[in-house]
């Protein structure tokens, strides 16, 4: 197996580079004095961002892409019948999987948090990272997700702390090397890989097998199947959560007219410091209580950690308000899951608003398939709820499964469905039918953000064309 350690001042061709982690690992490898060009099906605000970093990208995956390379890098959704690693493969280039890189980047340091669980990852890791960059700890940061306060997704820092989004999928998260985890929870996803939850719940088993003796394992412990993993530990362990069972949990929790939170936070019962959250819902408490946890394990006090906090606002897409038009507020929200959804939808229904719109894009046909049942009633807190064509990413269509079929069941139950296949009818509709006062959130972790975009590029003044 090659090692990134010896490819400083060589080629390094990554394929999928406009992925989350693909493209933040870009940017570190080029800060190492790597010279890093890369492809990807289509052009994104990743693959511009890329490139006004420098970094050659390349639309498109053909066998040239990677002449003049002395090693692949490719994600876990690019198959080994990819043109280009298949060229790779003839002219003896060696490769490497995403994963097994972001593992080799954070050995030798002192302290590696790793924050892994099925949905609250990108959130969690952002805020450990932001209190950590503000109380002077220089860490090493990669995360899932665009971060303003560090300037995108990833930051070089010194050889002492590296924090990172760790993720289940592929079971990416066993090539990492953790002195600290942190689970946000365990619930089914990625069934397309996974058998089922005793499966995804044994992979975390073997994920915090990982950790050294010394090490520090943190845990929602409100969550059963968390706090069951916590149980097994050889290593010391932390819990966080509502229950005051927990190591960490808050008092005195109540919430303003946006929903953001402010509550006290106790240790093993006693008050220690006091939050007052700019992001909303519950699960932003659960994240911040998860904050705390691991950066107190690193030396950093109570106090500075909620003054952190108290300044923090989420990554890109994670309920962000991208605008308004026509006295309409627009969010969006990464969430595609079920689960996650439900909850972007929890926040939205804490804001004022009129009628509430959910759009959702249904992301890979394998997930819609697998969590059907679960999809039909996420959107439940939604006035009306559009759902668009399903976004393949990377997955072709089995022929089994559309989009229709969700809305017909999610119509059986009584809601008010609509079937928008494409972001121009799900525009129109929303324009025909909202009125000021009224909120959109857009949901998946596909393009659907690109409809928050098109309609604020249209205005105020905007007719659709009639067809």
């Amino acid at each position: 197996m090659p090692h990134i350690r010896d490819f400083e001042g060589k080629n390094v061709h990554m394929i999928g580079i406009g992925g989350s982690s693909m493209s933040g690992l870009a940017g570190m490898l080029r800060q190492r004095g790597i010279h890093v060009t890369g492809s990807d099906n289509a052009r994104s605000y990743m693959t511009e961002s890329l490139e006004k970093q420098g970094i050659p990208v390349t639309i498109g995956h053909r066998p040239e892409n990677v002449h003049g390379a002395d090693l692949v890098v490719f994600s876990a959704a690019i198959s080994e019948t990819n043109p280009e690693r298949m060229e790779a493969t003839r002219l003896e280039i060696p490769q490497m999987e995403r994963s097994v890189l972001l593992g080799q980047l954070m050995e030798g340091y002192e302290h590696s948090i790793n924050v892994c669980g099925t949905h609250g990852k990108t959130t969690t890791t952002s805020m450990i990272a932001e209190v950590l960059v503000e109380n002077h700890t220089d860490p090493t940061v990669h995360i899932g997700g665009q971060l303003d306060y560090i300037g995108g997704s990833t930051r070089v820092g010194s050889h002492k702390l590296f924090v990172v989004e760790a993720c289940e999928y592929h079971k990416s998260f066993l090539e990492f090397h953790p002195t600290i985890a942190v689970i946000t929870n365990i619930e089914e996803d990625h069934l397309d890989y996974y058998r089922d939850i005793d499966d995804i719940y044994h992979a975390f088993e073997d994920f915090t097998s990982l950790l050294p003796e010394n090490g520090v394992c943190i845990g929602y412990g409100d969550d059963p199947l968390v706090s069951r993993l916590l149980s097994t530990q050889k290593c010391r362990i932390v819990s966080f959560g509502i229950s005051s069972d927990c190591t960490w949990s808050p008092r005195g929790l109540h919430y303003d007219v946006t929903g953001c939170a402010d509550f006290d936070v106790a240790r093993n019962g006693q008050v220690v410091t006091h939050v007052t959250l700019k992001i909303p819902g519950l699960y932003n408490v659960l994240h911040a209580l998860a904050t705390i946890a691991a950066c107190t394990e690193v030396g950093i006090s109570p106090d500075d950690v909620a003054h952190a906090l108290n300044a923090f606002t989420a990554p890109h897409r994670r309920f962000e308000h991208t605008g308004d038009v026509c006295g309409v507020a627009l969010y969006t929200d990464y969430g595609h899951n079920p689960a996650e959804m439900h909850s972007a939808l929890q926040n939205a229904a804490m804001q004022p608003h009129g009628t509430l719109f959910a759009v959702v894009q249904p992301h890979t046909y394998s997930r819609l398939k697998t969590l059907f049942k679960d999809y039909i009633h996420c959107c439940d807190l939604a006035d009306e709820i559009l759902v668009t064509d399903i976004y393949a990413a990377r997955e072709t269509d089995p022929g089994d499964i559309h989009s229709t079929m969700l809305v017909d069941a999610i119509a059986a139950t009584g809601q008010n469905v609509h079937y928008t296949p494409t972001f121009d009818d799900a525009e129109a509709y929303l324009r025909a039918h909202w009125k000021p006062g009224d909120l959109v959130i857009t949901m998946s972790c596909g393009d659907i953000h690109l409809l928050n975009a098109q309609i604020q590029k249209h205005g105020d003044d905007y007719k659709p064309e009639a067809k």
